[in-house]
């Protein structure tokens, strides 16, 4: 695998007292419908495992098999998401499972303390303890199960020989136009197909180009308006994916990915847009995506959610003016 830091550019920076004190650097590539690069910045080549931001990806075989044919708008946001474990969250989850005959126990994501406080609070108030419904990615297992059992795999269906990985990569590598160079292991113990950014803007735009034509295009169309539908289900309250789409009214869909990836599909411009931060850092890889979006013209930067993301004056806790975040010049039309 190549070096990602070959080739990354400044993006975000943060100055105190006219100096330079800390620099984000990393790559961003927008392909349009046709699967061409339009605009980069950095080595659109950098090999990146895209984490979760792809889960749109993975939960493509759920629609194309037909098995996920009679879920909601409300289930695919779900299993698109990575959620903070809120009652909303784990309460659907539950019930998709119930509806599957399934349970908790079935899923392989592993037990995950909530990162809703009213959740904690709870769990610490009623003793009760955190399970693998918390789990930040528990709905895009529950996606899986439903898959699994649809193609009646066996119980391990994380496993990367697994007859619901080897679906979900033939459904990556085809969007991506990439053959897969490997894989690592999530955190939700599922794999992360690699690819290059170039390679995840790519599906991203064909998603964004997707029309109801063809058994693919209309799982892809179904999942994106699902995530700008429902983007509470997507991340939740204060997270960046659903204040952004908030934001954007719905019409784009948007997602992180664990070690500063970000994603963005948007229909109406028919264009994929995709980062990467080099050193995994959140609040770059957050004004990053803002600032594209922005530069796009389908995010007000004025916008309160925009604003949170994109930086500006920075203040310490007297509230004296110290320093300011902004995107580098040179990237996002800064």
């Amino acid at each position: 695998m190549s070096d990602v830091s070959i080739g990354a550019v400044p993006m975000v920076e943060l100055w105190r007292g006219g100096r330079l004190e800390s620099q984000h650097r990393g790559h961003a590539v927008i392909c349009d419908a046709t699967g061409q690069v339009i605009d980069a910045w950095g080595n659109p080549d950098a090999v990146i495992y895209p984490r979760s931001s792809c889960k749109m990806i993975q939960a493509l075989p759920l629609l194309e098999s037909g098995a996920g044919a009679g879920l909601s708008d409300r289930q695919l946001a779900l299993a698109c998401a990575s959620h903070q474990g809120a009652a909303l969250h784990v309460g659907a989850v539950s019930a998709w499972l119930a509806d599957l005959g399934l349970g908790e126990p079935d899923l392989r994501c592993g037990v995950q303390e909530p990162a809703d406080i009213a959740e904690r609070n709870r769990l610490i108030c009623t003793g009760d303890s955190a399970c693998q419904l918390h789990n930040t990615c528990s709905g895009k297992h529950a996606g899986f199960l439903m898959l699994n059992k649809h193609l009646r795999g066996g119980p391990d269906y994380v496993e990367p020989d697994h007859i619901v990985q080897t679906t979900v990569r033939q459904a990556f590598e085809e969007v991506t136009g990439e053959v897969s160079p490997g894989y690592g292991i999530d955190g939700c113990s599922a794999p992360t197909f690699a690819t290059s950014v170039g390679g995840l803007a790519r599906a991203m735009a064909s998603f964004a180009g997707a029309s109801e034509t063809s058994t693919r295009g209309t799982a892809m169309v179904r999942l994106r308006n699902a995530m700008g539908r429902h983007p509470e289900m997507v991340a939740d309250e204060t997270r960046a994916c659903t204040e952004l789409m908030r934001a954007m009214s719905g019409n784009v869909a948007v997602k992180f990915g664990a070690e500063a990836i970000y994603i963005a599909i948007l229909p109406e411009q028919k264009i994929g847009i995709a980062l990467k931060i080099l050193d995994g850092g959140t609040r770059a890889s957050e004004a990053a995506i803002t600032g594209l979006l922005a530069r796009a013209g389908v995010l007000d930067p004025a916008h309160p959610a925009a604003l949170r993301r994109l930086g500006g004056p920075i203040t310490n806790w007297r509230g004296i003016h110290c320093g300011d975040t902004r995107l580098a010049a040179g990237f996002a039309g800064a």
